[in-house]
């Protein structure tokens, strides 16, 4: 592998500089063609070694070099003969004695290189002392390279065309039987020099083979004196960080770990000192350096924490400082989690004298936390904007505060509900004793003292018990009277709402709540009133009985203020008064109902009559918007009505459904319009259940013309509820009805196959979706009318034209379809929760679905396997595949050696030259034993270990696959 000159190197020099060049889109295009197709190709081996060793090639084209160089070794090592790898390895050690001063990326590269070409070369097994040899003393920093990433290369092994075998035996051979020796090389490197005591490889090397090495045997040698070192100075800080904590973590398993975490504590407590020294020098990155190694100790440590209280509460306190000290609130989120696993731990009754010892810490960081909480405080100016107009900064403090709000709730556990709200209470009344006499409506002082203790009110709210009797009754009566400045009227909104379950108990507290609630909706600020309708909810909600008297006054509030909110708004109030509405009696219901809908159809008609002449969307997206509301009415009125009697809620659904179908014809290119609509009717399904039948005819056939005219995947949707409502053996429905309902069913599959044969999958792939989910159910509810039926044959044809897609959700579902199709040819399906109705025993499968199914897969399982796999090698997203490995599975358990054929036909029409010699023997030799054995999940893992080697190595392109290109799907019925 010896270079030599560089020639034949200017099309490759010149697709480089395409690529960093300002041309157009289709050169540069061709140009990233060319180089792909190169890196694939044999002549790459010597190629990269002549760009590697040219003075005349660029850095950048070095590294391409050394990148190729990379994929090469790992994925088309068997392009050499098997002679030549030890002068590859000879070659690439000759790279890095050239590159071992740098640049690092090609450096990196290059050792890269050498660990996969080590763990390949099975009979090279003297690799750490023969590459120390070669690179010889003046390459520390490419050895300690090489030594960081070998243990990371072996552990991504699954990479590697090795055998299980094999692989388990290389790791042994280059980690563990190595690990003392590196354990004494890094120690004897630390002690060479004070230079190379804070080399940052030097730690980076500690924490990749710490994979091997245990801790203790770093605790206990200087290695560990030098990586505490390592934190008193800048260059080496960052990595002995990262060092230490990877220690920390190797040590979670606290019995075992005992006289390392004795040996650690007292030297990781002696770091608290610097906590003030960072905190007041202004250093942030050294200051969360010191509050991640706390932080990761407590994690590491908790049980031991929770154990041994006495001994251990100065970590404790450490952390909590971090916390307190943390003015910027950078580095108090490192934090977070031990808290809450101290808190788990802490709670269990066997810590309970611990949970008593620390109580007086979760005490304190009810201060701290609350303190945070806190939104800035401007320099000069009004204050208006709190943070600059930088919106990226407000959103992040926003979701900070909600993270420290979950920290709130671990100290309710830890100390009681009570004392955390006390403190809440007490600052509120602070502020009122201090500053409520000068709180004018235009100017409220240090409003951030007041506005943080009524975040945590409403932060905590969720851990009151409605039962609590100490504070809220006087606190509620102060939150009603804060000063009418913004955000603290949203929160004090905000904070009510969250209480609504403890006013449902105290109803002598719910009017005034109430009244301050109605008022943010008339208040000029948007997120007042928008947390007005989100608190409306709530209340209607949780005191619906309390309420129910008050429906035809609410009603008149309801109607003056629909039209003055946004759409979240307008749903959140429409669910609170439905709510409430569904609290009355029965024979009140439909007169009700009626009263608070006829309003919104009324202006759902009027915005559709305005659609049909509007140039813009805005027309029909309000009718879209009017029909939520419908449906969060139909979604929460659900009276219990005897099934002997009318529904009242059904009685007034029958009325509007005419209303509903005219929507639905008149809006056929509306997609907004038409999912609202039969999300409407999907409700009404749901809600009703078999009351609702006197509604289904008219019901089923809207949804099929509506399918048919629209060709909208929501129709399918909407079919679907009624599936599954109206199954067979279903509670109060008879057999003809659950017939009907499957002939409506197959009415919509047909409907759906003309749509398939007409446009091509990829225009359709939410109608697909839609309708293999809807398959999904008619399998398990219908499946004995269904596999027996003719259009079974097409529906399988078209899940082959679905695999063909590249979206997630449809292929997902045209996945799970096969998955249960196929189930149906063995004796134990995917079988329907009904099946008992009959004389057969649950999960049972008679012996003609099973030959139907099995008669249906031998006319197109060839092409299934074809599409399944080369989905699996160069389509499918990576969330798909583990659905794609188990329809092979399926289909090996029904018809093993039929399946076991078309794999090997399948692999056969691989593209010449892209599967390695004798790979696809080997592969065929090992199914056919796991086929005889009767090993199926083995034959599963042996083909995803294929295809994803065979994806990792051609990264092909998506087309262009020859005799493996799909065919159209075809129907004519």
């Amino acid at each position: 592998m010896a270079s030599g000159t560089p020639g034949g190197l200017e099309p490759i020099l010149a697709a480089l500089s395409a690529m960093q060049a300002n041309i157009d889109r289709s050169q540069k295009s061709q140009a990233h063609d060319y180089l792909e197709n190169f890196q694939k190709a044999p002549e790459a081996w010597a190629k990269t070694h002549s760009l590697l060793s040219s003075p005349k090639t660029t850095a950048e084209a070095k590294l391409f070099a050394a990148t190729t160089l990379k994929g090469k070794i790992t994925y088309d090592l068997d392009q050499l003969p098997r002679g030549s790898l030890l002068s590859l390895r000879d070659s690439i050690l000759n790279l890095l004695v050239s590159f071992r001063e740098g640049p690092r990326p090609i450096r990196t590269q290059l050792c890269v290189c050498l660990a996969n070409l080590a763990i390949q070369m099975l009979e090279w097994k003297d690799v750490l002392s023969q590459v120390g040899s070669s690179l010889g003393d003046n390459a520390s920093d490419c050895i300690l390279d090489f030594l960081r990433i070998l243990p990371e290369e072996v552990t991504e092994g699954r990479k590697i065309n090795l055998t299980e075998e094999e692989l388990n035996t290389r790791t042994k051979e280059l980690l563990e039987d190595n690990a003392p020796q590196v354990l004494t090389l890094l120690t004897q490197y630390s002690l060479s020099s004070a230079s190379a005591a804070t080399n940052p490889r030097l730690f980076e090397c500690i924490s990749s083979w710490l994979r091997e090495i245990p801790a203790a045997d770093v605790v206990n040698s200087s290695l560990f004196d030098t990586i505490m070192n390592g934190l008193s100075k800048e260059e080496s800080f960052e990595t002995a960080v990262d060092c230490l904590c990877t220690i920390l973590r190797d040590t979670r398993e606290v019995d075992e770990s005992i006289e390392v975490i004795r040996t650690m504590y007292p030297r990781i407590l002696s770091l608290r000192p610097k906590i003030s020294e960072f905190a007041e020098s202004g250093d942030l990155e050294a200051y969360k350096g010191l509050t991640r190694i706390f932080a990761e100790a407590g994690e590491a440590w908790v049980v031991i924490i929770a154990r041994y209280p006495a001994d251990f509460r100065g970590l404790v306190e450490s952390i909590l400082e971090c916390c307190g000290r943390d003015q910027d609130r950078d580095a108090i989120a490192l934090t977070f989690l031990f808290w809450y696993e101290f808190k788990q731990i802490i709670t269990l009754e066997k810590y309970n004298e611990a949970r008593l010892q620390y109580g007086s810490i979760f005490s304190k960081l009810v201060d701290v936390m609350i303190k945070h909480l806190e939104y800035p405080k401007p320099d000069g100016g009004d204050g208006a904007d709190l943070f600059d107009g930088d919106r990226e900064q407000e959103e992040k403090f926003r979701e900070f505060r909600h993270q420290m709000g979950d920290v709130l709730k671990d100290c309710c556990d830890v100390i009681t509900v009570s004392e955390c709200l006390g403190k809440a209470f007490d600052l509120i009344q602070k502020w009122i004793s201090t500053y409520g006499s000068q709180a004018i409506s235009t100017s409220v002082p240090h409003w951030q003292e007041l506005e943080a203790p009524l975040f945590s009110m409403r932060a905590m709210g969720r851990m009151v018990s409605p039962e609590e009797s100490v504070v809220l009754r006087q606190v509620i009566p102060l939150i009603i009277q804060i000063p009418d400045h913004e955000k603290l009227r949203f929160q004090a909104i905000m904070a009510l709402a969250r209480y609504t379950d403890w006013t449902a108990q105290h109803p002598e507290y719910l009017q005034p709540q109430l009244n301050f609630v109605i008022a943010g909706f008339s208040h000029s600020s948007k997120e007042v009133v928008r947390a007005a309708a989100l608190a409306f909810k709530f209340f209607g909600t949780d005191c619906r009985k309390l309420l129910e008297s008050h429906s035809q006054e609410l009603h008149s509030f309801y109607d003056s203020v629909l039209d003055t909110l946004p759409p979240p708004s307008q749903e959140e109030i429409t669910e609170g008064v439905a709510c409430i509405i569904s609290a009355q009696e029965p024979s009140k219901i439909y007169d009700t109902f009626k009263l608070y809908c006829d309003p919104v159809i009324k202006r759902m008609m009027r915005h559709a009559n305005e659609a049909r002449s509007a140039q813009d969307d805005a027309p029909r997206l309000a009718v879209a918007d009017h029909l939520q509301l419908l449906t969060i009415f139909v979604q929460n009125i659900q009276p219990y009505v005897s099934p002997h009697d009318e529904n009242p809620a059904v009685k007034y659904c029958q009325e509007i459904l005419p209303v509903l179908s005219a929507i639905a014809e008149n809006f056929t290119n509306s997609t907004p319009i038409l999912e609202r609509v039969c999300r409407c009717w999907r409700y009404m399904v749901l809600s009703y259940r078999t009351a609702i039948l006197p509604l289904l005819p008219s019901l089923a056939q809207q949804l099929a013309s509506g399918f048919e005219n629209s060709r909208q995947g929501c129709f399918l949707w909407a079919t679907d509820s009624v599936l599954r409502e109206f199954a067979v053996g279903a509670e109060f429905v008879d057999p003809s009805t659950s017939q009907a309902i499957y002939n409506f069913f197959e009415q919509q599959a047909l409907a759906f196959l003309r749509i398939m044969n007409d446009l091509p999958p990829e225009d359709l792939p939410d109608v697909i979706e839609d309708f293999f989910r809807l398959l999904i159910d008619a399998l398990i509810y219908y499946h004995q009318q269904l596999l027996v039926s003719p259009v079974s044959q097409h529906i399988l044809s078209a899940s082959l034209s679905a695999l063909t897609l590249q979206q997630e959700p449809p292929l997902t579902a045209a996945l799970h379809f096969l998955r249960d199709f196929l189930s149906y040819g063995t004796d134990h399906p995917n079988s329907s929760n009904f099946d008992s109705y009959d004389s057969r025993t649950p999960g049972s499968n008679p012996p003609q679905l099973q030959q139907a199914v099995k008669e249906m897969v031998l006319a197109q399982g060839e092409r299934l396997v074809q599409r399944i796999l080369t989905g699996m090698m160069f389509s499918f997203p990576r969330d798909c595949l583990q659905d794609a490995s188990g329809v092979l599975l399926a289909l090996f358990e029904m018809m093993p050696q039929e399946t076991a054929g078309w794999v090997k036909a399948t692999i056969g029409m691989l593209p010449a030259g892209s599967v390695r010699a004798g790979e696809a023997d080997r592969l065929m030799d090992n199914v056919s034993v796991k086929v005889q054995g009767g090993d199926f999940r083995k034959v599963r893992a042996l083909l995803q270990d294929f295809t994803t080697s065979y994806r990792r190595r051609n990264v092909a392109p998506r087309e262009g696959l020859g005799r493996l290109e799909a065919t159209r799907f075809r129907f004519s019925g």
